[in-house]
């Protein structure tokens, strides 16, 4: 035989070996995904990182098991706990979610995933941004503008029970806390104008795209009641966001009643009993 026919014979050959073995570990990944879904449904969490990470070392470019293992993660995280062990879970999600992000800017699922686990681990301007991203990907997302607003009044309520605390009032009386000092009211004007002007504008967009949406109308409540804690010296503007907060209130609970009668109709298909 010639040296070049041996030459390509065994480049052919080398070629088929590795594709075999290519194709080998690509079924083999695909199982490893599975068997991942699978403890995944069952809540065993650590078993399904294990599986995800297995399929992703045999197959680097399987995106959906990066996806997958991002969200195992993610399911790992738990809310409001700030030990570093948490911390670095929930940043193992955040990276899994940003490599999606890096292919598919637009990709909902990882968008929504940061902004909640930015969320649970309280980086809550993040958390806004990320859901400001998905309102941009997604301009009738309702759900993503109310978050923005739940965020907002969480923020500015805190600004406000620190703020009454030195100002020597105990509790937030809801209702502007007008016996709170000039001083007191000027530093809740500094820090909540922005957070409750931006709340307001997001949960409005909220109901404007989902009418009956019940928890925005009752965040809207919530947050005219912030908007009263800084108008300062004007007791009017007070009263009149107080009664915009007993209006939406009241809307909540049409809306929560009609939700509710909505979804016993589906469930009985359609038929009501008299």
């Amino acid at each position: 035989m010639k040296l070049t026919a041996r030459i390509f014979v065994t480049a052919a050959l080398l070629a088929l070996t590795l594709g075999s073995a290519t194709g080998c570990n690509k079924l083999k990944a695909r199982d490893q995904l599975t068997k991942g879904v699978q403890a995944f449904k069952a809540a065993n969490f650590e078993e399904a990182v294990n599986h995800f990470q297995t399929a992703i070392a045999l197959d680097p470019n399987y995106e959906d098991a990066k996806l997958y293992l991002a969200t195992a993660y993610a399911s790992q995280v738990v809310p409001n706990l700030d030990t570093p062990e948490n911390l670095k879970v929930a940043q193992n999600a955040i990276d899994g979610f940003q490599h999606v992000l890096s292919t598919d800017p637009n990709n909902l699922t990882a968008l929504k995933q940061i902004a909640s686990i930015d969320r649970n681990i309280k980086k809550f301007d993040e958390a806004k941004e990320y859901e400001k991203k998905v309102i941009v990907a997604a301009p009738n997302d309702a759900e993503a503008n109310y978050t923005i607003g739940v965020v907002d009044w969480i923020q500015s309520y805190k600004n406000a029970q620190t703020i009454l605390a030195a100002d020597g009032i105990a509790a937030d009386d809801g209702n502007g806390n007008p016996k709170k000092s000039k001083g007191a009211c000027a530093k809740m004007q500094a820090a909540n104008t922005e957070l409750v002007n931006e709340g307001l504008q997001y949960l409005q967009k909220a109901v404007d795209i989902n009418p009956t949406y019940d928890d925005a109308m009752q965040y809207l409540n919530l947050t005219y009641r912030r908007k009263a804690d800084i108008e300062c010296g004007d007791d009017a503007a007070r009263k009149a966001d107080l009664a915009k907060a007993d209006e939406w209130s009241q809307k909540a609970m049409g809306a929560r009643k009609q939700n509710e009668l909505e979804k016993e109709k589906k469930n009985s298909g359609g038929v009501t009993m008299n």
